[in-house]
């Protein structure tokens, strides 16, 4: 038996396979677990009314002589602050965010030991981190941000 195709058959073939393949890009971005896309912010609107007041705070930071300094090492992330300012009057928060998982991202309250604090290594997964420090000296708020690869 010989399947003879015209032209006609020919295009609806093509256009019926290019439909398919097209629905099976938007089933998986909609569908599949593995392709969910997280916000980085879920109250980004409200985020946005407070972006002066973050700029303030990371040109303070920038203005120190010496800026908190990050290092990796063999027990996890080492952030370090800067030693002119007394260690007793430094509180804040160290936020780190994966962009890629919101399950991984978590908070932890500054508690130095020299100048220093470390976080540990069961708490980080290997790759891109986004890290946030809100530190404040008495009055004075601080803003340190950067992306971090552990």
């Amino acid at each position: 038996m010989k399947i003879k195709l015209n032209w006609p058959t020919g295009i609806v073939i093509a256009i019926i396979s290019f439909m398919v393949f097209i629905l099976s890009f938007v089933y998986k971005s909609i569908a599949l677990e593995e392709y969910q896309h997280e916000l980085v912010s879920e109250d980004y609107y409200k985020d946005e009314l407070h972006y002066q007041e973050e700029i303030n705070k990371l040109n303070k930071a920038n203005g120190l002589d010496k800026n908190i300094e990050i290092t990796n090492s063999s027990e996890g992330i080492t952030v370090a602050f800067p030693e002119d300012i007394p260690q007793d009057s430094i509180s804040g928060i160290i936020t780190f965010q994966r962009l890629s998982n919101q399950k991984l991202d978590f908070s932890e309250e500054i508690q130095l030991t020299d100048h220093k604090q470390l976080i540990s290594e069961s708490k980080i997964v290997p790759g891109k981190w986004i890290l946030r420090i809100e530190w404040k000296n008495g009055d004075e708020e601080y803003l340190y941000k950067d992306s971090w690869f552990y």
